[in-house]
């Protein structure tokens, strides 16, 4: 991994702001081997990404880098202790071509509290969103042209990058911020229903560990039984709170929604093991502005009979529409009429309306769109 150059951070945190700054870039004019609206969802080399390391009780210069291989010491916490968290975010190119992140001072908020949880050094929000910036601000050819509906990805990961051998804190810690241009998730942004199996037989998290917050190995723990899912040909898995396998927790990687049309509401479970979820957290605030009442409240598993539909939320996807969850003995739940295989109206409706906002299309009068300089 060989650095370009680096920035102090003060000089970061003013850079966004400067106006003699060089003009952004324009989107969209990277030269790569797949059109934009075919990219899918993987990884994609990319100009740059960004790296800065904690040591001495402060942050140091972040560093613009070349290359997809990183050196880590062999003692690193990460690799002993789980010390590990990381963020997921996206830019999106306007009609004007100028490129905007989409909420990210959220995502400075909730990687903070999975520091705090794990004994990590937290990032400064404002030296974060500098940082996002500018690792956009470089990589601006790979933002996706405004009406290809894709979006340049960013993977903030944070590491204990010091070696303890005894269980304690690292004292260095390393922040990358990955880019990745990807397409919608679902060719045309939005998947038909998927079918969903209840796990009954593992735990997504404790109800007094960590699930609330976004750290690797909540991820890790899901592998085993999202693919036996898979295999039993459900591509999208639905955990029970740990506690009592009577409450809807969440989707293996997503939040929880489910929408009473009849008596217009937006529900999603209030739980200290679910992950806070951005996308659920705006589609909340769209839903009101739709005249929904918004519930955060415990679902109880025959909850699940009184909605007509049912949505798994989150950054990759935004909205992937669930049309039924089946129990391990063979109960189903269908959300909608059982013979329809369309979107539901809802569904549609609060999509539309975040992607608009994040593509520019409706005013962001949430001032959820941070604009990059």
């Amino acid at each position: 991994m060989t650095s370009r150059y680096a920035t102090t951070e003060e000089d970061a945190t003013a850079a966004v702001s400067k106006e003699s700054r060089e003009p952004v870039g324009k989107p969209g004019t990277a030269e790569l081997d797949t059109p934009w609206e075919d990219l899918g969802f993987m990884f994609r080399p990319v100009k740059s990404h960004l790296r800065m390391t904690w040591k001495d009780g402060e942050w140091g210069k972040p560093e613009l880098v070349e290359g997809n291989q990183i050196s880590i010491h062999i003692g690193a916490t990460a690799l002993h202790y789980g010390q590990s968290c990381f963020e997921g975010l996206k830019a999106f190119a306007h009609a004007d071509d100028s490129v905007h992140i989409f909420r990210p001072d959220e995502n400075a908020k909730r990687l903070k509290s999975s520091c705090d949880r794990l004994m990590m050094a937290p990032v400064p929000e404002d030296l974060f969103l500098s940082a996002l910036n500018e690792v956009v601000r470089d990589n601006i050819a790979y933002v996706p042209p405004y009406g290809s509906n894709g979006a340049l990805y960013l993977r903030p990961l944070l590491f204990g990058s010091g070696p303890r051998i005894g269980l304690q804190p690292a004292d260095e810690y390393t922040l990358l911020i990955m880019v990745l241009p990807v397409a919608d998730y679902y060719e045309g942004g939005l998947s038909k229903p998927v079918s969903g199996l209840i796990i009954e037989d593992f735990d997504r998290a404790a109800p007094r560990g960590v699930g609330s917050v976004k750290v690797a190995g909540n991820y890790a723990a899901d592998l085993l039984p999202n693919m036996l899912s898979k295999k039993e040909g459900y591509p999208i898995s639905l955990y029970l709170d740990a506690a009592t396998q009577t409450s809807i927790e969440e989707f293996s990687t997503s939040n929880f929604v489910g929408i009473d049309n009849a008596n217009k509401k937006y529900v999603t479970p209030r739980s200290p093991s679910v992950l806070p979820s951005i996308t659920n957290k705006s589609l909340m605030t769209i839903a009101k502005d739709e005249g929904f009442e918004v519930e955060q409240r415990d679902i109880f598993i025959d909850e699940l009979k009184s909605f007509d539909e049912v949505l798994a939320v989150g950054t990759a996807v935004v909205v992937t529409p669930v049309g039924s969850v089946t129990k391990k003995d063979g109960e189903t739940f269908t959300f909608g009429k059982e013979e329809d295989s369309e979107i539901g109206e809802t569904t549609m409706q609060l999509y539309k309306r975040v992607r608009a906002i994040q593509n520019g299309e409706e005013e962001d009068k949430y001032g959820w769109n941070f604009k990059v300089y």
